[in-house]
């Protein structure tokens, strides 16, 4: 199994691109995103690998960080998900993005990536809600923790995150400080609640 490859860009291609370690040639499937954010043939690449044996073939796929990789196999376990749609989300949402969109149930986030439709994205939510990781930093392993939106909270929660949004702070800023006053609130509070105690957690 390989787990990282450091080597040379000898070809980028549509789908894929050729890394050259000590003159062997590694085909390494990768996003549309990462490909097209290499520097060019001749370059020095580091790659994050998940290796997927297959009855006919073996197939590497490429991440720039270690939890793209991890995503990329976690969203795998769903029924349905298979490396195409899991390469889609991971090279199009981020991976606090991912966490975020199944945390708050945003369906719609998720359907951004291509071939993803309303139903996976059900499943998907579904399927990880418990399982949802926390990145401390892009290169930091999995931890699990509690799902939030939890029941009627769900609305109120999307409400304070989009509220939050036009008030000009990120997607990201604005789930993880609904996150921490949810925590503070209890699942039954309202979006003026979550809003407040959310914009306190984010003038600290």
């Amino acid at each position: 199994m390989i787990g990282k490859l450091k080597g040379i860009i000898d070809e980028i291609n549509a789908d894929h691109l050729i890394v050259d370690v000590h003159g062997v040639g590694y085909i390494v499937f990768a996003s549309p995103r990462l490909l097209g954010s290499l520097t060019g043939i001749g370059e020095a690449v580091t790659l994050f690998i998940e290796t997927q044996v297959r009855e006919d073939a073996i197939k590497l796929f490429g991440f720039a960080t270690k939890a793209e990789k991890q995503w990329f196999a976690l969203l795998q376990t769903v029924q349905g998900v298979g490396a195409k749609v899991a390469l889609a989300l991971v090279g199009t949402l981020s991976t606090s993005e991912i966490a975020n969109a199944i945390a708050l149930k945003d369906i719609a986030m998720i359907c951004r990536a291509p071939g993803v439709g309303k139903k996976v994205a059900e499943r998907i939510v579904t399927e990880l809600k418990n399982k949802i990781p926390e990145f401390t930093g892009s290169n930091k392993n999995i931890t699990l923790k509690q799902e939030i939106g939890e029941g009627n909270s769900s609305q109120a929660i999307l409400d304070a995150v989009s509220a939050l949004e036009n008030l000009g702070y990120s997607r990201d800023q604005a789930a993880n400080a609904v996150q921490s006053a949810l925590r503070q609130a209890g699942d039954d509070a309202d979006s003026a609640k979550l809003i407040k105690l959310g914009l306190k957690e984010l003038s600290r």
